[in-house]
């Protein structure tokens, strides 16, 4: 097959091509990057198509393969497009979205760990939990600074155990 030929066949899979390639991206200037993008590899890889075979299943591969591996390349840069006016394009480390539900189940059983604590551990905790210092909650319960850290110590340790399950679900590692 010739060149001109060739030509010719491609051109007229021109159109269902675009339509193919706008099913794909669902933009249309993304679709007609697509199609210019199978387009200019068809021309340039024009000798490896086989004459009695499937242009049109040849040209829509082609299609296909491209826009796959686009894809690929841009969840690799973590990129997505603003379709704002202006079409920014903003690189995002983190674009999940947390799970609401979920932190209210961790949340609701870190307040059960907490109230399961002896009252002295639970209060001396709490305080400083809320950001009172040592010397402070000693002098509140009228307690050695010591018994204080003891405390909190202690109070951490069993929390630790009890929530050990969240600890390595977060990739915290448990030391006794």
């Amino acid at each position: 097959m010739t060149a001109i030929e060739f030509n010719s066949l491609v051109t007229r899979e021109k159109s269902p091509l675009r339509q193919y390639a706008y099913q794909l991206t669902k933009d249309i200037e993304d679709a007609n990057d697509l199609l210019q993008e199978t387009m200019l590899k068809a021309f340039t890889y024009r000798e490896k198509f086989i004459d009695a075979s499937n242009l049109k299943g040849w040209l829509y591969t082609i299609m296909k393969n491209s826009f796959i591996n686009n894809y690929r390349r841009m969840m690799k840069r973590n990129t997505f497009i603003d379709d704002t006016d202006n079409s920014y394009f903003i690189d995002s480390a983190n674009h999940a979205i947390p799970n609401a539900g979920e932190t209210k189940f961790i949340m609701k059983d870190i307040e059960t760990a907490i109230n399961k604590l002896p009252e002295d551990l639970k209060e001396t905790f709490m305080m400083n939990f809320n950001g009172y210092k040592y010397h402070e909650i000693a002098e509140l319960f009228q307690i050695p600074i010591g018994t204080v850290k003891t405390r909190i110590f202690v109070a951490r340790r069993i929390l630790r155990t009890k929530l050990k399950v969240y600890g390595e679900a977060y990739g915290i590692k448990h030391e006794n």
